[in-house]
């Protein structure tokens, strides 16, 4: 009876453990379905601080003067500077940045010599309203090839929808020209960020692109060399889990140099036009985590 005892209690105990087994798995998969890791985040950029043009010359017409904006156009002090972007992230890798950015340049001078813009001629002494504004739009997707929370390097691709309008005028309004253009650029992109224990991060971004010819630079008409390099360094640091803070320094640069055949229908001048320019950028900047 001792024996027999001993063999049905050990038998229950036996079962009692088997049957408590998966009860405890079941238990901890449970838990771990209760809170599910997000599938996607979306978060905001915001950039403000200055541009100083280092370069920047352009010619309206094969004729015209190729006019230094930085030496004889007013741009030889700092401008404002801003950058908006929302961004998401989704399946860990994929990634889809739209951004807008505002590049309004106005300057008020008095011409030190005669300038001629597509076939007008400023004297030497005329006071003259400088205009350059080139806005674009710019919507981006990049695959991150490194699947980590701290450490990223996407690459990509953008299409950037530039809104140009470039004009001079007399201060007394007799003289007045102007170039209105807008137009896609496809970009080549890529982005890289490394984030410390310490929640300070470093990171680098590149958009870029050379085309020298029609389609591939966005001018469908004519043959136009163009090119846009967008390259910045930053330093940050994680200040909340919502909220980062980052000082950005960054150089937005490029331009175009050719002939196109509606401009030259359409008037005045020869639809020539040769612009370059070289901003160098020092911002601060905030990311905000939505969700």
């Amino acid at each position: 009876m001792t024996t027999l005892r001993r063999y049905v209690g050990g038998s229950a105990l036996a079962l009692a453990m088997m049957l408590s087994v998966p009860g405890s798995a079941a238990a901890q998969e449970l838990d771990v379905t209760e809170e599910p890791v997000p599938g996607y985040r979306v978060w905001t950029v915001a950039e403000l601080g200055f541009n100083s043009p280092v370069y920047h010359k352009i010619q309206f017409g094969r004729a015209g003067t190729y006019f230094d904006y930085v030496d004889e156009g007013g741009q030889d002090v700092l401008f404002p500077f801003m950058r908006l972007s929302v961004e998401a992230k989704f399946k860990g890798r994929h990634n889809l940045v739209f951004l807008y950015q505002p590049l309004e340049i106005e300057t008020r001078v008095l011409n030190r010599r005669d300038v001629e813009i597509d076939g007008a001629t400023f004297d030497e002494g005329t006071p003259m309203t400088t205009r350059y504004s080139f806005p674009f739009y710019r919507l981006s997707y990049m695959y991150d090839l490194f699947k980590s929370e701290k450490t990223e390097l996407g690459v990509g691709a953008s299409l950037q929808i530039r809104n140009a309008t470039i004009s001079f005028e007399s201060n007394d309004g007799e003289l007045y020209r102007v170039r209105r253009d807008v137009g896609p650029v496809p970009i080549l992109k890529v982005r890289g960020r490394h984030t410390l224990e310490n929640g300070v991060w470093f990171g680098a971004e590149i958009d870029g692109f050379y085309a020298p010819g029609q389609w591939v630079n966005g001018s469908t008409d004519t043959e136009v060399l163009g090119a846009i390099l967008d390259a910045s360094v930053r330093a940050g640091l994680v200040v909340t889990p919502e909220i980062d803070a980052f000082l950005n320094v960054r150089y937005l640069g490029g331009g175009a140099d050719g002939t196109s055949p509606d401009q030259a229908e359409e008037g005045p001048g020869d639809g020539y036009t040769k612009n370059w320019l070289n901003l160098v950028i020092v911002s601060l900047g905030f990311n905000y985590n939505l969700f």
